[in-house]
């Protein structure tokens, strides 16, 4: 018998009228500072609908990581400005200069390529130059900067556009008034000691939010590339809520294969798990436990909050989600749903998921 789209399980709703307000929200946050904001879809694989709310939001681009994504978008009649997010390989230079208006950089080989790319298209592509502040993922260190930018000036075929910097994704660095002011002293010496002005000074993602909403982003700071906190509604450097966010624009929804009584307890010798992992378990007795059918292939288990209260999150295996659900408030059944909402992980994983059903509602 056929399923339609909207009961399909695993699947992953969403909800485009919370994204365009979660959108819009942070766009007026932004601009009442001088801020502008790109949209990041990367977390949605390049989902069209869903660059389309943050465009309806007011977002001035929409900025992936992934060619893919870009040219899925494109395929779709996204005519916005895009950014290109990661730097591409060396070999996907003439790809990120058809499909990205602008790339963040980090290396000359990358600025050269990217120069030969776009003068065999006969265009001119934008760079902004990634400056790593702390947290250690890509960008020139702030002391070579300056000379890197100059390198970069004298590339034929690209501009210097601006300088950005990225926080709180590989070291957990939290953005603050002065690690966000490094860009602005590096800009006015690019201007004073090369003579170029750049139009982006590119302050880095969500977790900038914070700075933006107590008023303290340096004076300058002029462009945000905002993901997780438009989608979910949280501020992602301590996963707080945003007041006024919708937190549920993405939900996941999976059906119950199995309900039964079973001790809390494993019976038997305990060595690693299906991942390499030795647990330990607490002993609550027999209880009335639930398997969804979904896993570790589809989401990470860490990252599920029930949407109904007395429902908790054992664990997973690659295809079995665990569930207690002896104190829920109503009685799970074989072929129930449980609903979730997500961390930006668990979201990940379910939109790259190709067994996870994405259903616009």
């Amino acid at each position: 018998m056929a399923v339609s789209a909207s009961r399909a399980a695993p699947r992953v709703e969403i909800s485009l009228d919370k994204i365009e307000e979660n959108a819009r929200a942070v766009v007026e946050m932004c601009g009442g500072r001088g801020i502008e904001v790109a949209g990041v879809t990367k977390v949605t694989c390049g989902q069209p609908e869903v660059a389309k709310a943050m465009l309806r939001g007011g977002v001035r681009w929409i900025a992936d990581s992934r060619l893919a994504n870009l040219g899925r978008l494109r395929g779709a009649g996204i005519s916005c400005e895009t950014i290109l997010l990661r730097a591409p390989m060396l070999h996907e230079a003439a790809e990120a200069v058809r499909l990205a208006d602008m790339s963040l950089i980090s290396s000359m080989e990358t600025a050269r390529a990217l120069g030969e790319a776009a003068r065999a298209r006969g265009v001119e592509h934008r760079v902004i130059l990634m400056v790593d502040v702390g947290d250690l993922r890509e960008g020139v260190l702030p002391d070579v900067a300056l000379d890197t930018a100059a390198r970069i000036a004298r590339v034929e075929g690209v501009r210097l556009y601006g300088i950005g910097t990225n926080v709180a994704c590989y070291g957990g660095v939290v953005p603050t008034y002065e690690n966000m002011s490094v860009l602005l002293h590096l800009r006015d010496r690019i201007r004073n000691d090369l003579g170029v002005d750049l139009e982006v000074i590119s302050g880095g993602n969500s977790s900038a939010l914070p700075l933006v909403a107590a008023d303290q982003v340096p004076q300058g700071m002029n462009q945000l590339r905002i993901g997780e906190s438009m989608l979910l509604g949280r501020d992602v450097t301590y996963r707080r809520p945003i007041p006024g966010m919708h937190l549920d624009a993405f939900v996941f929804a999976a059906e119950a294969i199995e309900v039964a009584r079973k001790p809390s307890v494993p019976q038997g010798e305990i060595g690693q798990d299906a991942f390499g992992k030795v647990r330990t378990f607490r002993d609550r007795g027999i209880r009335r436990r639930a398997i969804l059918a979904c896993g570790r292939q589809d989401i990470d288990p860490e990252g599920l909050r029930p949407l109904e209260s007395g429902i908790e999150v054992l664990g997973a295996s690659s295809d079995h989600l665990i569930l207690d659900v002896e104190d829920a408030d109503r009685e799970i059944r074989v072929g129930d749903e449980v609903r979730f909402t997500m961390s930006y992980g668990c979201l990940l994983a379910a939109m790259t998921s190709p067994y996870v059903h994405k259903v616009v509602v």
